[in-house]
This record gives structure tokens, sequence and C-alpha cells, in this order.
């Protein structure tokens, strides 16, 4: 099982629950042509290609005149429950910095060698490590500081202020509709964090349109359908092995005709070590702007915390393929790297739009840097 399948929901049963979109005729009864790869002067309808095996005959077609009817907007979890998923979610990265500064009254030498090694630990990365540990030293001499409690605020407020930065929300342009592009290799989540977000703008208010642009991986497709049932979105999709371009062309058109308010593309997961794989990326982002010349408005790399400073490798190669806006962590609940965020931070100071907290829908949390170091530092529970 890859880490996109480990928290999707699980599939409904073949049959009626697989929607089918057909496309709208036009006046004479005739079905409208597949889009080409200039923009038609009909905009095709949403289309969302059933399971081979699935008859026919056992789909339900969906209205396709207008959107499903969003929920009303509701507020982020409360504070404290924020808090209590950054703390649950880094107990692994942060055990050693936590209880560090436990029961330690003196500021000394030894202290301040194993608060090194504990942020190297976390994976901060080796020149953050060393300008944090020399900033710290300057400020606590600085301010003639004498306890570990005051290092340990004095650690805390440089900490957020290397992180603030890159605390910037995601942003919601007037774009028509907003073209949100996930990319990212294999196996970081990809699938699961659009799922997440799908819920996310849905509970905001939003309408929005999935794109099945992953036509390689097995299931692919099948597991965005059933992100989009569970939603209440619908998918735009093709047969396996589809131009994924094609397909996105397809969903903005789509968003367009039922004025959505959002589409977020799915891609196939890529090594950003394979050149080719990586041009894809740019065809795709060329596509897009025979219908928008400002699409994608956001694209999104999603980025495994587990794979440590690898994560520095795939930032700097999917940049320089594309145009990253936006960092989406997942899976910091389950390793004890997510200092790597520091190092991302520090080389690139691209927004992290996103963090994934744990497996439920709702653990896809907006990046705060106050709640990110304050759960880094916590003491570990009894």
């Amino acid at each position: 099982m890859s880490s996109d399948e480990h928290s999707a929901p699980d599939a409904p049963a073949r049959g009626g629950l697989w929607s089918l979109f057909r496309r709208r005729k036009g006046a004479d009864g005739e079905a409208a042509p597949a889009v080409s790869p200039e923009p038609p002067p009909a905009v095709a309808a949403v289309v969302e290609v059933a399971v081979p095996s699935t008859p026919a005959a056992e789909l339900s077609p969906a209205p396709a005149e207008a959107p499903p009817a969003a929920p009303a907007p509701v507020p982020d979890a409360p504070e404290p429950a924020r808090r209590g998923l950054f703390r649950r979610a880094l107990a692994r990265t942060g055990a050693g910095l936590g209880a560090l500064l436990l029961g330690r009254k003196a500021i000394d030498a030894e202290l301040y060698e194993e608060l090194e090694t504990q942020l190297l630990l976390a994976d901060v990365g080796v020149e953050t490590c060393g300008e944090v540990i020399a900033e710290l030293t300057a400020r606590v001499k600085r301010r003639d500081l004498k306890d570990a409690t005051a290092l340990r605020e004095e650690l805390r407020a440089l900490l957020v202020e290397r992180l603030r930065p890159c605390q910037q929300a995601l942003p919601a342009p007037p774009g028509n509709p907003q073209v949100i592009l996930v990319i990212g290799v294999n196996g970081v989540g990809k699938t699961t964090t659009i799922g997440k977000l799908a819920h996310r703008l849905r509970q905001q208010g939003r309408t929005l349109l999935l794109a099945a642009g992953d036509t390689f991986r097995a299931a692919a497709v099948e597991q965005l359908q059933v992100w989009g049932e569970r939603n209440g979105v619908p998918v735009v999709a093709q047969g396996s092995g589809a131009d994924s371009a094609s397909v996105i062309f397809d969903a903005i058109q789509s968003a367009r005709a039922r004025a959505l308010d959002v589409v977020i593309a799915d891609t196939a997961g890529r090594l950003h070590t394979k050149d080719n794989l990586m041009a894809e990326l740019a065809k795709v982002r060329r596509v897009m702007a025979k219908l928008d010349p400002d699409a994608p408005h956001e694209t999104l790399l999603v980025l495994d915390a587990g794979t440590g400073q690898n994560a520095v490798a795939q930032m700097r190669q999917f940049g320089a393929a594309v145009p990253v806006t936006g960092i989406v962590l997942t899976k910091l609940d389950g390793t004890a790297k997510g200092g790597v965020i520091f190092a991302l931070c520090r080389e690139f100071g691209v927004p992290i739009r996103f963090v994934g907290l744990g497996e439920g829908v709702g653990d896809l949390q907006e990046f705060d840097a106050e709640l990110f170091v304050e759960g880094l530092l916590a003491a570990p529970e009894a």
C-alpha cells in the first residue's frame, strides 16, 4: 500500500455510488466532440469516468447544470484543539528538545552541546543548527541570562522568528476558477492531501472540482473519486494512460461552465531526478495557460517530513522545473525529522501553506509558526 493510499477512506462498493457526469449534448442531440489541444467554442461538461469493470447501466447520472450545494462556512478548530494537534504530531520530533531543559538550571557548554545534538537529530540541518546555536549564545550573553528556563524562552522566540516568514495562508484570488496544481514525488501523500484540502475548502463554503491528472499510478483515479464521493465534489477523469494536461484542461473548462470557485489538479508522482517527467509539468502549465494565462494560481509541492533533508533536494529540483508557490509538509506525526521545516524556510523562503498532523480528514492544518515551535519544545507527557 502506498503512502497516498494509507489514509484514504475505504472505497465504496462498486455500483450506484460511482457517478458518471455525461458530456452535454448540442442542440441537434449529438454528443459534443472531445476536447482538442486548443479551447473549443463550447465548453465541455464534467465527465467522471467510471471504473472500467462497472457496467454503465449501474451508474446514476448527476445533474450538470448546478454545482453541489456547499455547507455553511465553519471556523477552524479552536486554538486549544489546534495546539493539541501540533503537540501530538511533533511529539517524536521534539522528544529530545522538550526533555533537555527539564530540571536543568545552569547554562553551560554541555547544555549548548546537547542542544546542538538534539537539533541535528530533529533534522534541522547543519547550517541552520550552527546559526541557531550561534545566535542563541549571543542573545544569552547579551541579555545576561542565567538559567535554562530563560534560555528555553529565548530559543522559542528565535525559532519562531525563523519560521514566521513562511507562515502564509493559501490565498483565494478571484480566479475563474482558482486553479491549484499539486505536485510531488511518489508516496508523499498528494492524493490524500487533495482530499483533505477539498474537505477544508468545502467547509469554508467554496465550490470546487477535482482533476484526476495522475493517469499512471494504479488506482490513482479511483482513489481520487472516493475522495470526491466523500466530499460531494465532482471529479474529472479520463482513462488510464491519458494525457495529464488534457485532463486538467477539461477540468478547468468544466469548472468555468459550472461557475465553480476552485479546481484542484492531481499529478502523477515523479522522481525529482527524472528530467523528462519534470518537463511534463512544464507542459501541464503551458496547456493551462491556453485557458488562463495566470494558471495555475497556486502550485503546491507536497513533501513527506519523514524524508528529512531529502525534502530540501526535492524542493530544489521541483523549484527548478516549475515555480513552486507553496509547500505542504505531510506525516509530521510519524517522524522524528520534522525539523527539516527550518532548513526549507532558510533556503527557499517558500510559504508553508499546510502541515499534515494526522490521518484524520481534519488533520490538514494551516501552518502556524508559534504552535509548531510550542509543540517542538513541549515537555514529554508522563
